[in-house]
């Protein structure tokens, strides 16, 4: 009986311990990530290293998030707890990868250099130690060289390294695990003295520093220990987004996608302001109007200032963010002030200034253009000019190739009253304005710039897991509309008339800047640079929509930015995996090492011909707007 009971009713599995389910999820090649007492165990894939905070959570906070920012690491409230996890987790990532190194991080108690009498800021302490030895010796070397180029402003570090053996800040507990183990200890000059304050940017500036140099000490004795050395000591970095992170891009994109910021700012009443203006002889100012505002812009600000942005984990992640919540609350605060005599300067910080060397250049392609010729007189049996249903039927069959090519390219058309005359790229929406009339020669061009850019860009971010690469990183309009421009050229369809307006919206925007009326501009792009009326007017309502936005000085701009990276040998494939700046282009490829990021899925058919490629390279050679138009 006792037999049968025990077939029919087995006893209960043993629980496994948390370091037995650790190391049987790490043998399967899972992810780890474990709450514990007052800490957390995090490792997103097997690594050869660890890195460890042990101590009060609230107690030395930039050392805890140093630790927390890497993707192995262990926090725990004291090293007795800490102890059992970290043998077991040695032995295993020591079995799986070939090397195992700790990396103890913690602060000093306080800021001992600093004297409330010096007449200047001392140096701050920073302290590495490191097993004694070729790899320890490496390690330090490469923790030094990366400290001393710290940009912490204000106090330099002052680096001392030693052999473990002879740290005092070495835990002995940590040091009987016979492991190899590096410690680091600094200042907390981030503490405002005599107080609970911090300074907030130089908390995240010590964070960075710290992990990045942190991760090439690493890199550097895992070499010298003979583990393959990865292609850059980013590639240690995180590879797998946490669930704090897509909160925060959901809730990001939750706020961009309320509202369409150009659609916003941009009047719906285009074509009766022109007839206005033309029967008012050209002296007065047209009247614009705008479409009624369907958010309400405090709500928006409180719910973008309610994502929480301080456990990512990730530095490079949460630099991102931060910008784009600046960048959305910049927008916002403009559409508040649409009509207002302050919109201008809210533009102005958003967009920038016409700096002196942009309006050079502007000036230099309206000298070298002289000899473009008008637009035609539109008439409706003109064979060379093609009305908006045509540009609809070609950019219906561009979106049809990129979508063979990858299904998830699903974008719309719409034909639109209420829009300037041309085309306008919303989300994944390409509107047409039903007024749009243009050169044949001009329409595939202008469809390699919205829909080969423009909609390949946010198909390609929507393809990377996080909605901020689709909707845009902080200030990357200029790097997007000067690839935009870029593939009119590449496409075959960049005329002199075309460089002539954007060099004349460069000029537009420096007039508005500097206080210059609708009729000022317009008699002086008129009388000035021989714009035919219409062209003029149609340039100054884009650049005095709202109230005065200098975005339009951005395509030039970014087409010199983009002709600059590409004489200097950079790639391009960054820049299509979603919109990025100019001064992503680093950040991009970093998160493309760590596998973060895609290559893009789409790349433009301009490129895919064999026109294309040579002007691609001939722009490698070095190439000014004015030679583009003879390549």
């Amino acid at each position: 009986m006792t037999r049968e009971k025990s077939a029919r009713n087995p006893p209960a599995a043993k629980a496994k311990s948390l370091p037995e389910e650790v190391i049987a999820a790490l043998a399967a090649g899972k992810p780890v990530r474990r709450e514990l007492d007052g800490g957390r165990l995090h490792i997103d894939r097997p690594l050869p290293f660890l890195c460890l905070y042990i101590g009060d959570p609230e107690a030395h906070i930039v050392a805890r998030e140093v630790a927390a920012a890497n993707a192995s690491y262990l926090l725990a409230r004291t090293v007795e707890d800490a102890l059992p996890l970290i043998a077991s987790i040695a032995e295993a990532l020591r079995k799986q990868c070939g090397a195992f190194v700790l990396l103890d991080v913690d602060e000093f108690q306080r800021d001992r250099l600093l004297s409330g009498d010096a007449p200047f800021l001392q140096p701050f302490e920073v302290m590495l130690s490191a097993p004694d030895g070729k790899a320890g010796a490496s390690a330090m070397a490469a923790f030094e060289t990366a400290v001393e180029a710290f940009e912490t402003r204000f106090r330099t570090p002052r680096v001392e390294t030693c052999t473990a053996s002879d740290d005092p800040c070495a835990r002995p507990e940590l040091l009987s695990l016979k492991l190899p183990l590096l410690t680091l200890r600094f200042a907390p000059i981030y503490r405002v003295t005599g107080s609970d304050a911090i300074y907030p940017d130089l908390r995240e500036r010590l964070i960075d520093n710290f992990l990045d140099a942190g991760l090439q000490a690493l890199t550097a004795f895992l070499e010298a220990e003979g583990f393959p050395k990865p292609a850059t000591y980013r590639a240690f970095g995180r590879k797998a987004f946490i669930d704090a992170v897509e909160r925060a891009d959901r809730g990001m994109d939750d706020v961009a996608s309320s509202f369409d910021f150009l659609l916003a700012v941009t009047p719906i009443n285009a074509n009766a302001a022109w007839q206005e203006f033309k029967a008012n002889r050209f002296d007065r100012p047209p009247r614009f109007l705008y479409r009624p505002l369907s958010l309400l812009v405090e709500r928006e600000k409180r719910r973008l200032y309610a994502i929480a942005l301080d456990r990512l984990e990730d530095p490079v992640l949460h630099q991102i963010y931060r910008e784009k919540r600046q960048e959305l609350d910049l927008q916002l605060t403009l559409i508040a002030e649409r009509e207002r005599a302050r919109f201008v300067e809210f533009g102005r910080a958003l967009y920038g200034p016409v700096e002196p060397s942009l309006l050079k250049a502007a000036s230099e392609v309206l000298d070298g253009t002289t000899r473009a010729q008008r637009m035609p007189p539109r008439t409706p049996d003109d064979e060379d000019v093609v009305d908006c249903f045509h540009v609809e039927r070609r950019a219906r069959a561009m979106m049809m190739s990129y979508h063979q090519r990858y299904d998830g390219f699903d974008a719309a058309i719409e034909l639109r009253d209420d829009v300037p005359a041309g085309l306008l790229v919303s989300g994944p929406r390409l509107l047409i304005s039903r007024r749009t009339r243009m050169m044949r020669q001009r329409v595939d061009a202008l469809l390699s710039h919205e829909v080969g850019v423009h909609l390949l860009t946010y198909f390609n971010g929507s393809a990377q897991g996080l909605r901020v690469f689709r909707t845009g990183l902080a200030g990357y309009e200029g790097m997007q509309e000067g690839l935009a421009v870029f593939a009119e050229f590449l496409a075959g369809g960049f005329t002199p008339e075309r460089l002539r307006l954007l060099a004349a919206r460069v000029v537009g925007c420096d007039l508005m800047l500097a206080g210059a009326s609708f009729v000022e501009g317009f008699r002086h792009l008129t009388r000035q640079h021989d714009l035919d009326a219409e062209t003029a007017f149609g340039l100054l309502l884009r650049v005095f929509r709202g109230g005065g936005l200098a975005k339009d000085a951005i395509y030039l701009r970014g087409l010199l930015s983009l002709l600059s990276h590409l004489k200097a040998g950079g790639a391009l494939d960054p820049f299509w995996m979603g919109k990025i700046a100019a001064i992503h282009f680093s950040v991009m490829e970093e998160l493309g090492v760590r596998g973060l990021l895609k290559p893009p899925v789409l790349r433009p058919l301009c490129l895919e011909t064999e026109r294309g490629r040579a002007r691609l390279e001939r722009a490698r050679t070095g190439l000014s707007p004015l030679a583009m138009l003879e390549a």
